[in-house]
């Protein structure tokens, strides 16, 4: 990672990741592993990065069962999730929200994983801006929701 880029962008409340970062004239980009491809560097993206990398590297969740940017159709509008962890069967089980670290976490943001949520119909919802991170786990049984203080291991899922 370039140190410049580095510097210009907070440390976050997540394991350092090790990012592909290239500045071509005035745009910088950095390799998303996940998109196979690289992206502008924002920083929603670089709490993106940093979140992704930690599932993988630290909770043992499989990256090819991530996807980022992921279209769904709500209310007729096309919206994007930022990240979506899938099951072995495919279904879609988790939903993680992204947010610039200087967003503060409020109720807004997390209605916003909520609205997605009417869709995916998922039994986690995550809201991060790197340096908190907000884990709801619903109970589609018996219709309840509860907040856990840490992101769970995959194999707790």
């Amino acid at each position: 990672m370039n140190n410049d880029t580095a510097l210009s962008y907070p440390t976050l409340n997540l394991p350092p990741a090790d990012l592909s970062i290239e500045h071509t004239g005035d745009a910088v980009t950095v390799m998303d592993p996940l998109r196979r491809r690289r992206v502008r560097l924002t920083p929603e993206e670089w709490v993106r990065q940093h979140f992704t990398s930690f599932l993988v590297n630290h909770m043992g969740y499989p990256a090819g069962l991530l996807g980022n940017e992921v279209a769904l159709t709500l209310n007729g509008m096309t919206r994007r999730c930022d990240s979506v962890l899938y099951g072995l069967d495919r279904q879609p089980r988790m939903i993680v929200e992204y947010k610039a670290p200087t967003v503060a976490l409020t109720q807004k943001v997390f209605d916003q994983v909520w609205r997605y949520n009417m869709v995916l119909r998922v039994e986690w919802l995550i809201v991060s801006n790197g340096l908190q991170h907000l884990v709801c786990h619903l109970d589609k049984e018996s219709g309840t929701y509860a907040f856990l203080a840490q992101v769970p291991q995959y194999d707790e899922l």
